[in-house]
């Protein structure tokens, strides 16, 4: 049996430091078929399975739990409340028992802070630019209330939320009877989220980081590959070990059998080391960043409180320094790197001199490529 390090939650529950995350992909037969690759990690010595209702893959979690003969006490299970379904929370809940085939699952979260329009059938209702459609009649704190009668049930074991900044925790706070246990984050190399931890450790409140490790963009950094030769180790072994000296649990996707067992490998990493990779954060979202509209799942950078001033202006100098040594052009299908264009658009457009200046040193070397009003 591996030997994966837990983490005490304030319930004083002990979560696997290292899960599976259970996104099965964009069609029907993939989330069915997803099965298969959860249950070679439960076989590889996984024992927590992150799923959510708007994965589809629920019931393949049930089905890979059955196939796998552990029993249902030994696996970790955290599903997640779809941003639409606040108003509904009780309803859905029952349904992701139903589909997960449990009576109780061991973490509940809250997917995001937003609330999106209720169109029957339609879980992700779009407006004409292809973004959410939000409301403000619904608040994440009225859905709060409704997950801490689940937590008091004892069906939802744990509640927590994910997506949320300090900002949206302290808005949670004004009402909340139950700190989260967990506040599961976009967390990598290049996205610590120093503050957002620091201000969770002082509330107790556990992060988990998905899309962990950063995928090929931070696994071929020089300072992740120059590791990997010292250690021995593959780059995602270097990273998920860096996320639990930090205290932080992961959830990685892999549906290759050996990678899973790698992930499951973790090193021991020398302080230095540990120093260094937290080193390479630019503040960069390579999982869920602002569409052209500057929207992520409907709200904006400010309303979701994950941009400060001053972190701004180091990532756009950053950003624009890589379009100099990459050549990539502002419509780039590597969205990360649109973050410029959307300054002109407002949403990031709080620019002082030291941006201006960069932009300025930027554009006699390439900066054609760049939008004609980035300093109107």
């Amino acid at each position: 049996m591996v030997n994966v390090p837990r983490l005490k939650l304030n319930t004083g529950a002990l979560m696997p430091a290292i899960g599976l995350g259970g996104w099965g992909g964009s069609t029907n037969e993939e989330r069915e078929r997803a099965w298969t690759f959860m249950l070679t990690a439960l076989t590889a010595g996984y024992r927590l399975i992150d799923t959510a209702w708007i994965y589809g893959t629920e019931k393949a979690t049930a089905v890979a739990i059955k196939k796998s003969g552990i029993p249902r006490e030994d696996i970790w299970i955290t599903t997640k409340l779809h941003h639409q379904h606040g108003p509904f929370t009780e309803k859905f809940f029952q349904e992701s028992l139903d589909n997960l085939e449990t009576d109780y699952v061991d973490l509940y979260l809250m997917h995001w802070p937003q609330t999106s329009k209720w169109v029957e059938g339609v879980p992700e209702p779009l407006d004409e630019h292809g973004d959410t459609i939000t409301t403000d009649e619904w608040h994440f704190s009225q859905t709060w209330a409704k997950m801490e009668k689940l937590y008091e049930s004892g069906k939802a074991k744990a509640i927590g939320v994910s997506n949320f900044s300090i900002k949206n925790l302290e808005k949670l706070f004004e009402t909340a009877k139950v700190v989260p246990a967990v506040n599961q984050v976009e967390m990598h190399p290049y996205l610590a989220q120093q503050e957002l931890k620091d201000y969770c450790d002082k509330k107790g409140i556990i992060l988990t980081a998905y899309a962990p490790t950063g995928y090929k963009q931070v696994q071929t950094d020089p300072t992740i590959t120059s590791l990997a030769e010292k250690y021995k180790a593959s780059p995602v072994q270097v990273i998920l070990s860096w996320h639990i000296a930090r205290g932080v649990a992961a959830v990685p996707k892999s549906s290759n059998e050996q990678r899973q067992k790698e992930n499951l490998t973790l090193l021991d990493l020398d302080p230095e080391d540990v120093k260094r990779i937290t080193a390479l954060d630019r503040n960069q979202r390579l999982c869920n960043y602002a569409s052209e509209h500057g929207k992520v799942w409907g709200w904006t950078y400010e309303q979701l409180g994950c941009i400060t001033s001053q972190r701004l202006i180091g990532g756009i100098i950053i950003l624009l320094n890589d379009y100099r040594r990459e050549s990539i052009p502002v419509n780039s299908v590597n969205r990360p790197y649109a973050v410029v264009a959307h300054m002109s658009n407002g949403l990031l457009y709080h620019v002082d001199a030291r941006i201006r200046l960069a932009i300025s040193d930027f554009s006699r070397d390439g900066g054609s490529r760049l939008p004609k009003n980035i300093l109107s």
